[in-house]
């Protein structure tokens, strides 16, 4: 029988057996093994270096864009929303960002600072970590679109800089190494009045909360987008808009959300998923891909 991993050195909290349902946007999700809160990078890579390596990892922000099972997670979450959440000018034009930072405040920050190409992220409704993760983009912006380097953390607790020349990014997805997660990025901006970049930054919020179900517990966009086409369109066209699954719920106002309307489970949504990809498959010979991440065990 193997001894349990000594965590007396780490600084962060750490809780066993933590509801994944209290880290979700979608309110739902069984326990998770380990739950750990870094107090920073050094503290991050402490943990790593205790962790046997045959407990899996993942990575949460804000816990949107995730979907975790009724049963939980075996193994550790990492939950990036506080250790790893600053923000700073570097340069005239470069700002650093942690990968727990908020899309949303970067976006602010961006403007404060009189910079110019980050107003987008303000629609992300995520951390940094994700968003590069899966090049997040909104409002006709993607993340990788302003990256100059990211810092890589690979499982052995060892931090790189790469370069934007060192990933592929394509449409919601980035090639990163398995067991390497990033953990924040300097974007290259440029020079902006800070009253225009804000009032731009307006009108992305305005327009997300009256096209988005804004206050609903949901996870963000479901599916990916067809090529020439969109998941919202196909599913409205399907006529999905207000389908149920238990307590789960096709937003009648954004087709491609499904909310959390009536204490749903985890298995609610997920099977709301799967009867939208039949359904949308069987009308227009589309396959949906899912945006949300999956994980956990049912």
């Amino acid at each position: 029988m193997k001894s349990a991993p000594s965590f007396e050195a780490i600084r962060g909290e750490i809780r066993f057996g933590e509801s994944m349902a209290k880290h979700t946007s979608w309110r739902v999700g069984g326990p998770a093994d380990y739950w750990f809160v870094p107090e920073d990078k050094t503290d991050l890579a402490a943990f790593l270096a205790v962790l046997p390596e045959d407990v899996p990892l993942l990575w949460t922000g804000l816990g949107s864009n995730l979907l975790v099972r009724d049963g939980g997670i075996r193994g550790a979450v990492v939950c990036t929303h506080r250790g790893l959440s600053s923000i700073k000018t570097t340069t005239t034009d470069e700002m650093n960002a942690g990968a727990g930072a908020a899309c949303a405040k970067v976006a602010r920050y961006s403007a404060r600072a009189g910079l110019s190409g980050a107003e987008f992220m303000a629609g992300i409704p995520g951390t940094v970590g994700g968003a590069l993760a899966m090049n997040a983009g909104a409002y006709g912006g993607e993340t990788w679109d302003i990256v100059n380097r990211v810092e890589v953390l690979g499982r052995d607790g060892r931090l790189e800089i790469r370069t934007r020349a060192e990933f592929r990014a394509r449409y919601r997805s980035v090639s990163l190494g398995e067991n390497e997660w990033f953990t924040g990025a300097v974007f290259e901006l440029s020079p902006g009045d800070p009253v225009t970049v804000k009032e731009m930054i307006r009108t992305v919020l305005t327009d997300r909360s009256r096209s988005q179900p804004i206050g609903n517990a949901s996870a963000g966009s479901v599916f990916r987008n067809p090529s020439d086409d969109h998941a919202a369109r196909l599913i409205e066209s399907a006529g999905l808009k207000g389908r149920r699954v238990g307590g789960a719920m096709v937003s009648s106002k954004h087709a491609n959300f499904i909310i959390n309307d009536q204490g749903a489970s985890a298995a609610d949504i997920e099977q709301l998923i799967l009867l939208v990809q039949a359904e949308v498959l069987e009308k227009f010979q589309i396959e949906l891909r899912p945006e949300v991440k999956i994980e956990g065990v049912a």
